[in-house]
């Protein structure tokens, strides 16, 4: 799974995400539901993006079902990369709802999120209303997101490695707080001996996937932000070797 991970989720279907009760509505709140974000995203993005189309679906609970985490991925012919549009939403007033768009692995579902991370920050009166402009603004973003992933990582594919260059930064990843001290070892094990043979090659876009790889053990809660951090990180560092090999 992308979004739906070992620590803290559960893997749920799409009719168990309906079923968990909804919170009341209130004067002050007015929850979104698990189900509706969810089905919201799916059709406005198959409707929006006539080019692409649903692959799959997944979902995932935390806190008896107070927190959801999902993705959609989306095929447009593309063998080696999928858009994808993560969110999250919460009944327990735990997380706003987010959206985060960007593209996955096919071969492994690694998530390479890009740019930010569009929040409704309250569950307010007027969430409903705001909520359809927040899934429309995402959705535009995701086509352009997509594209960039996809353009960074043919460029990766392209720009060699060593292992030294690799530890370095492992250790960069660590100091910015992509990682966690656990989760370094599962970089390096990625690196050296990866679970697929499309990441064998000694390349950026190896090392990328191998920080994706471990990130799969992040808590749900922070998963969104940490693959978004990672990103960045690694565009920089892209193109800082590009200048000085330039």
């Amino acid at each position: 799974m992308t979004l739906i991970l070992h620590r803290g989720a559960q893997e749920a279907s799409r009719e168990e995400i309906g079923e968990i009760p909804i919170p009341i509505t209130t004067r002050s709140y007015s929850p979104v539901a698990h189900g509706e974000l969810a089905d919201s995203l799916a059709k406005r993005a198959e409707y929006l993006l006539p080019e692409f189309s649903l692959h799959k679906s997944q979902f995932g609970l935390a806190r008896d079902g107070q927190q959801l985490f999902g993705v959609h991925s989306f095929r447009n012919g593309s063998t080696d990369l999928a858009l994808s549009i993560g969110f999250r939403n919460s009944y327990d007033k735990t997380l706003s709802v987010g959206i985060a768009v960007g593209a996955s692995v096919m071969v492994c579902d690694n998530l390479a999120l890009s740019g930010d991370i569009t929040l409704m920050r309250k569950h307010t009166t007027n969430v409903e209303t705001d909520l359809n402009s927040l899934i429309v603004t995402a959705i535009l973003k995701a086509r352009t997101a997509f594209h960039q992933v996809k353009a960074d990582a043919q460029s990766m594919q392209q720009l060699p490695l060593a292992d030294d260059e690799a530890y370095r930064l492992i250790g960069l990843m660590y100091g910015r707080g992509v990682i966690s001290p656990r989760q370094i070892p599962v970089v390096k094990n990625e690196w050296m001996e990866p679970s697929h043979d499309e990441f064998r090659e000694r390349t950026m876009w190896s090392f990328y996937n191998a920080v994706t790889e471990a990130l799969k053990t992040t808590p749900p809660r922070i998963i969104m932000e940490r693959h978004l951090l990672a990103s960045k990180v690694i565009a920089n560092v892209h193109s800082e070797i590009e200048r000085a090999e330039a």
